[in-house]
């Protein structure tokens, strides 16, 4: 058996409001549970109450998953924050060093 190997690079992957997106689909989740609770005793007749705490299930799992994706975007923009500190950094020393001054700097050294 040969191993398996890619023929082509992987894409990027897709970014969007995945916050948004998790909390539109626990609202969900949770309006299915509403929506199947005032039949439980429907359900309860035919052995089939799982299909009423599924989505209560759903919903729970989406809370977690609200405050997962919650945390990871705002380490996103963390980290791109910094990013674009550093970088803003790196340009100034590098400006600094290769003698470029700005109109407040000069004015600075002639006070």
């Amino acid at each position: 058996m040969e191993k398996w190997t890619p023929k082509h690079e992987a894409p990027e992957p897709l970014e969007g409001p995945v916050v948004s997106t998790v909390v539109g689909g626990t609202i969900l989740w949770f309006v299915l549970f509403l929506a199947q609770l005032p039949f439980y005793g429907w359900f309860a007749d035919r052995g089939h109450t799982w299909w009423v705490w599924t989505p209560l299930a759903g919903a729970a799992l989406g809370l977690i998953g609200i405050w997962y994706v919650r945390g990871r975007d705002a380490a996103l923009k963390r980290h791109a924050a910094q990013a674009e500190a550093k970088a803003a950094a790196g340009a100034e020393a590098a400006d600094g060093a290769l003698g470029t001054s700005t109109r407040a700097d000069r004015a600075d050294r002639t006070a």
